[in-house]
């Protein structure tokens, strides 16, 4: 009779410790799977100086136009974009914009490099902006009267 007790209460721990064992492992993974990426400090960040894209903004028929430059540091660097348009209301707007220079060597000469995004949305579309992977602050400034995307001339101040 003392035997089954003693059996009894070794199989008893044996269950408390794999339980304990899986309550660990569970919460581990629940954990892990919480934390949010964060890519490290020492990442070399492309173009650090550009932190902000200025631009003008006009909403004409269904239609944003967005128009505005980016200084670069060479003239080799060339702006290219993609646009998505998520189907929300009001819609969320992604502009990603990426840099392709395939030259070996290029004069620095700060250069500007001048872009015109068009797509349909909303007039209370989100839009956000992505350079090179990395989110930056977007600053619209309206249309004036009688001013058309087409005939846009950039002066923006600060």
């Amino acid at each position: 009779m003392e035997h089954k007790g003693i059996v009894s209460a070794v199989i008893v721990l044996i269950i408390i410790v794999i339980g304990m064992f899986l309550f660990a492992y569970f919460k581990k993974t629940e954990i892990q799977n919480e934390i949010p990426y964060i890519p490290p400090i020492n990442e070399e960040v492309s173009y650090p100086e550009i932190t902000r894209v200025d631009a003008k903004h006009f909403y004409i028929d269904g239609t944003h136009t967005i128009v505005g430059e980016i200084l670069f540091p060479t003239p080799c660097d060339l702006l290219n974009w993609d646009v998505a348009v998520a189907e929300s209301y009001p819609e969320q707007v992604a502009i990603d914009f990426t840099v392709i220079n395939n030259s070996e060597t290029c004069v620095e000469m700060v250069t500007p490099q001048r872009f015109k995004i068009s797509f349909d949305a909303s007039e209370d579309a989100d839009i956000q902006v992505q350079f090179e992977g990395r989110q930056l602050e977007l600053n619209l400034i309206p249309g004036s009267e009688g001013e058309s995307p087409d005939d846009f001339e950039l002066f923006i101040k600060g």
